[in-house]
């Protein structure tokens, strides 16, 4: 049985989504050993209702050395799904290849410092691009630098709105987040 680890910082749709395929076997032979929060959000919420442990862990410069006291020993996994805090360089280093994100654009475009969420969605508009998706990549100490490893893109309609894609978008992530974990976790999808 692999053991993940999910960080969280708000409503927790992609946790829901990972705890769904867990259930339904798409993710298998793996278990949410323990849901992290650096502020009070509704994923704790999510993860206390099937009975996940949790954890909340104030943001700020001690949240990677906190966070590395309380990992059980044996995390196969560290998934950040709308995790909004930057883990530092040692923490990252401490796991190699085995911490992911998901994002809302395609990397390398549109990532680093400020780009989550609807900002991201504002920036992909304002440029006028012809299409945005969604990335699965590696952790690293650089903000939305790490390997890609899953990537899925969409062509951007003349009538785009946040909204709009926003749920598009959010479609992807619920598509390629499980595959992304089972590809780490070498587990055939």
């Amino acid at each position: 049985m692999k053991n993940i680890v999910v960080l969280v910082s708000g409503g927790g749709t992609n946790l829901q989504r990972i705890i769904d395929c867990i259930k339904s076997g798409e993710i298998p032979n793996a278990k949410i050993a323990m849901v992290v929060a650096d502020r009070e959000c509704f994923g704790l919420d999510r993860a206390q209702n099937q009975g996940i442990p949790t954890q909340l862990i104030q943001r700020g410069k001690t949240f990677s050395a906190e966070l590395k006291k309380i990992l059980p020993e044996n995390t196969d996994l560290i998934v950040l799904a709308g995790f909004l805090s930057i883990l530092n360089k040692e923490f990252c280093e401490s796991f190699p290849g085995k911490i992911i994100n998901i994002h809302p654009a395609l990397l390398p475009k549109f990532g680093g410092k400020g780009m989550w969420g609807h900002h991201v969605h504002k920036a992909v508009l304002a440029a006028e691009e012809k299409e945005s998706g969604a990335t699965v990549h590696y952790v690293t100490s650089g903000i939305d630098e790490g390997e890609i490893i899953l990537q899925k893109s969409f062509e951007i309609s003349d009538n785009e709105t946040l909204e709009s894609l926003s749920e598009k978008i959010h479609k992807i992530e619920y598509e390629i987040f499980p595959k992304a974990i089972n590809r780490i976790l070498r587990i055939p999808s």
